[in-house]
């Protein structure tokens, strides 16, 4: 059972948990644990972000993408009261600068996207965090102790992990798919194009933002590749793949929601309505995870939606030579943010909260 079904998951007291980085996905996290029933296993107690308190109320109750909070928002002295509770706020720059030992927490929520070595990820925990669960891949497999995409293998995260990767959004959306597809057919070879919403390493004008040329150019005025490493992120959770996938990115001026364009080489033959109708198996045994749709869909239809993945059915096409083409919608913030919380309490179930601790 995942965060969006309802369910109370796992065996939770009342997990502690603190959140480093309250940018998209941070405040994403924070939402979504008040609007499901998570909230009454999950207690956020900290959240570290070096802006101002005052701009983090304003834009937690306030969201162009997500809508108004819905529920209070208030400033508490050095507080984030979030429907009555507390949160404290705190405003380090840098890891060490946080006392985490004192907030007995069980896990950190790592959303700051600041980090990517495993001795950049160390800092944390000689900081005094148990765990660390990151927001993005990491640099590479070995910088953390494991990377989960739930629905593939959060069953096996290790009891003694400190430093677990929640991979990527698209990671997310492109592997349970792809893990299906290779089960009932085999996957010879994969290209991925990834159409991304807009991000914040890109400016609105043309400005000295990045590096990489293309993203000094604006963010909202034109469709501008990028750099990806979702081939390596699809290769780390499905080793049967490797040498077999190829991706790019693609950055499109929207503030949310993205797509997959999913081209395939299959080990077999096989008719549209054949594929779809695997396609609508897999949804139906993945609720929560993954959707189908055949409807005439813009991507608007998908914001806030909690899926990792909607599979357009609409778009699926075969030429019966092995050949298939996906198109693969994904909430690129909010999906993402569901699965953290579905992957704490992943994690959660092989280790004992502080709370259990203490009442025993």
């Amino acid at each position: 059972m995942t965060a969006t079904q309802g369910s109370k998951p796992h065996h939770l007291p009342k997990l502690r948990i603190a959140i480093n980085g309250y940018g998209r996905i941070g405040r994403c996290v924070l939402r979504a644990i008040h609007e499901s029933a998570l909230r009454e296993q999950i207690q956020v107690v900290a959240i570290n972000e070096p802006s101002d308190l005052a701009t983090m109320v304003y834009l937690t109750q306030f969201d162009s993408t997500h809508g108004i909070f819905p529920g209070s928002v208030e400033h508490g002295g050095d507080t984030l009261r979030l429907n009555g509770q507390d949160i404290v706020v705190t405003h380090a720059h840098t890891p060490e600068d946080v006392d985490w030992s004192a907030l007995e927490i069980d896990l950190l929520l790592e959303c700051s996207g600041r980090y990517g070595s495993r001795q950049e990820f160390n800092r944390f925990l000689e900081a005094g965090c148990p765990r660390v669960l990151v927001s993005h891949p990491g640099n590479s497999a070995e910088d953390v102790d494991y990377t989960v995409v739930y629905g593939i293998n959060q069953g096996g995260i290790p009891a003694d992990a400190r430093i677990v990767s929640n991979a990527s959004c698209t990671t997310n959306a492109s592997v349970p798919v792809l893990a299906a597809l290779d089960k009932h057919f085999g996957v010879e070879h994969v290209f991925l194009t990834t159409l991304h919403s807009v991000m914040n390493d890109q400016p609105l004008i043309d400005g000295y933002h990045h590096k990489d040329l293309r993203r000094t150019r604006s963010a909202m005025q034109s469709i501008v590749p990028v750099a990806t490493g979702l081939a390596q992120g699809v290769e780390r959770l499905l080793p049967g793949l490797r040498g077999k996938v190829q991706a790019k990115a693609i950055r499109v001026p929207i503030l949310n929601v993205s797509a997959i364009d999913l081209m395939l080489k299959l080990g077999q033959d096989i008719s549209t309505s054949a594929l779809n109708d695997m396609l609508v198996d897999l949804a139906r045994r993945s609720p929560g995870l993954i959707a189908y749709s055949n409807h005439p869909h813009a991507s608007i239809d998908f914001n806030h939606n909690p899926n990792s993945v909607i599979i357009d059915g609409s778009q699926t096409r075969t030429n019966g030579d092995g050949f298939a083409n996906l198109f693969l919608w994904f909430d690129n913030e909010w999906g993402f943010a569901n699965r953290m919380l579905d992957a704490v309490g992943a994690w959660s179930s092989v280790f004992q909260p502080s709370a259990q601790v203490e009442a025993g």
